[in-house]
């Protein structure tokens, strides 16, 4: 399994040995433990569940105190699941390290997008704006929605303003320029979602080229 949770810690870049600037993602990724191993036989599926980040103890209920007791290890904050094809080769309590990853391995990132609030149609659907002179007053509406009479609606899912961000958004076929085990750092080529210090998911690309 190649995949591992951690955090955006922000961008920064690197020189290739021909002098060429490559813009970076830091990510803080790991060690993340097993906390859970799915069957076939009991679930219906293969996975395994792992945690991520302490959590206090006055932060978690009875049932999920329960849930760490059980693997024998300490309380999480985040709990995720990576679908495997043998999970009989994990075991409870297991920690799983930023080196299960190598340089110029290809990744897909798994996070959430900065929430922008309520926005207007343009700068949420790249509407085009009305004109600027001659007396006109729309100048960042969204324009006619509908036709007048019929159907005197507007039909559902026409675009418009409203929330904008805070999506579930993968990037896909990012590579992996650095990986530095002792501190538990990725280094990933480009930009990955969300905001610094936002939870991401870095696995084994699924739509590589070969």
């Amino acid at each position: 399994m190649k995949g591992i949770l951690g955090r955006k810690l922000g961008m920064t870049q690197l020189f290739e040995e021909s002098g060429k600037v490559v813009p970076v993602t830091v990510v803080q990724a790991g060690p993340m433990v097993v906390t859970q191993i799915k069957t076939q036989e009991i679930d219906g599926y293969k996975a395994i569940q792992v945690g991520y980040v302490e959590r206090k103890e006055k932060h978690a209920n009875q049932p999920m105190k329960g849930h760490f007791a059980k693997a024998n290890v300490e309380l999480k904050r985040y709990l995720r699941e990576f679908l495997v094809e043998n999970p009989e080769e994990f075991e409870l309590g297991q920690e799983i390290k930023v080196d299960v990853f190598e340089e110029k391995d290809v990744v897909d990132v798994v996070g959430t997008s900065k929430g922008k609030g309520t926005q207007g149609s343009i700068k949420r659907h790249n509407y085009g704006r009305g004109p600027m002179g001659h007396g006109s007053k729309s100048h960042r509406i969204a324009g006619a929605r509908s036709a007048g009479s019929y159907p005197a609606r507007v039909f559902k899912g026409r675009k418009g303003s409203g929330k904008m961000g805070h999506d579930r958004v993968t990037v896909q076929n990012l590579e992996v320029v650095r990986v530095d085990a002792d501190k538990n750092l990725l280094l990933i080529k480009g930009a990955i979602p969300g905001p610094k210090g936002g939870l991401v998911t870095v696995k084994e690309a699924k739509k590589a080229s070969k």
